[in-house]
């Protein structure tokens, strides 16, 4: 029987110690080996570390299983491209387009190219994302949607770093992320509205499933509760982080016998939908209705009047999320794999006291 032991690195993989009585001490970790092991031809093993289709979901897995186990890796001579991969799932909105200037402002320092992948596959293309990803063998990979475990184990299985970008969901402790405050956005958020002396302090929340959206509600309730300001459940609606959703939601709350005088939204889109939904009713914006937003992206400060937000430094995060990638992609131990960088309350001429 083979078992893992100690090892050392040669030109064409890892060499294990392996024991058996029909085995030599030390033996290469070779592709033949893997396909030895999974019972499989060696072009299928091939295939599963560059990341190419035509081997099923069952084998793939125990190829990838063995590799991990096994600590295979690629020759020396087989170099990664000079590329890193950025996997987003929004390619056009304000936000994303934030999220790549900061990716390739410091790619650019380190003459490293940028390929991004659109995370939003469609159910007929062949392949996805990922197997492309393999098959370039990029330096590193900062992936703004969440990844599965599945993903993870791959992109381990071929020695390819990954950070992830604004944490959306929970991850193993060890996994690299850059992320805000959200919580603490939240919270200066709505305490700002509550020093301008308004009580009924309505939130377009986003998506309960998404951490960070969880984590700026939190903050608010923190803040109504740090005022003995009961959270009325009547003055949050949970939508999709779109305009239209931020129409719709504050259309219901302004329709209401008792309308909110301030309104927070989870992110600027949300924000400039409840504008429209104000100014369909006649309201003035700060006179009748105060509103605040979250992220603060270039368009919010041209808008009539300019929105009060919270700054959530994107550039500056997925610059950090890049340099972290690059970092252990080069195989240098990085200060502090998990980063929040800090939100501020952005002031502007949304937001005055409430009318009497």
């Amino acid at each position: 029987m083979l078992v893992p032991g100690t090892g050392t690195d040669g030109p064409h993989g890892r060499t294990e110690r392996v024991t058996g009585p029909d085995h030599d001490p030390y033996r290469q970790v070779t592709i033949a080996f893997i396909a030895e092991r999974a019972g499989v031809s060696v072009p299928t093993v091939s295939k599963v570390i560059n990341g190419r289709a035509g081997v099923g979901a069952g084998t793939r897995a125990r190829v990838e299983s063995l590799i991990t186990e096994y600590g295979y890796r690629r020759p020396e001579n087989a170099s990664r491209a000079e590329i890193m991969e950025l996997v987003m799932g929004d390619l056009e909105s304000l936000w994303g387009l934030e999220i790549i200037r900061g990716v390739e402002q410091v790619a650019r320092t380190h003459h490293v190219g940028v390929v991004v992948s659109d995370f939003d596959q469609r159910p007929t293309e062949a392949r996805g994302w990922m197997e492309d990803a393999l098959a370039r063998r990029p330096q590193c990979v900062v992936s703004v949607a969440q990844l599965s475990r599945a993903q993870r184990d791959q992109l381990t299985a071929r020695g390819i770093p990954f950070v992830v970008f604004d944490l959306a969901a929970d991850l193993p402790d060890d996994a690299p992320y850059v992320g805000a405050t959200n919580w603490m956005g939240g919270r200066s958020a709505t305490r700002h509205l509550i020093e301008l002396g308004h009580r009924r302090i309505a939130m377009i929340a986003g998506p309960d499933r998404l951490l960070c959206c969880r984590a700026r509600f939190d903050g608010y309730r923190a803040a109504l509760d740090a005022s003995n300001i009961q959270t009325d459940d009547g003055l949050v609606v949970r939508v999709d982080l779109n305009h239209e959703g931020g129409w719709a939601a504050a259309g219901a709350l302004l329709d209401r016998p008792d309308p909110p005088t301030a309104l927070f939204a989870a992110n600027d889109v949300l924000a400039l939908g409840a504008y429209r939904a104000a100014r369909e009713r006649g309201l003035r914006i700060p006179e009748d209705l105060s509103v605040v937003g979250f992220d603060d992206l270039p368009v919010v400060s041209w808008i009539d009047p300019p929105l009060t937000t919270v700054h959530q430094p994107l550039v500056e995060m997925a610059a950090a999320a890049t340099e972290l990638a690059l970092a252990l992609g080069r195989g240098d131990p990085p200060a502090q794999t998990r980063l929040e960088i800090a939100t501020t309350l952005t002031v502007r001429r949304s937001t005055g006291v409430p009318r009497r």
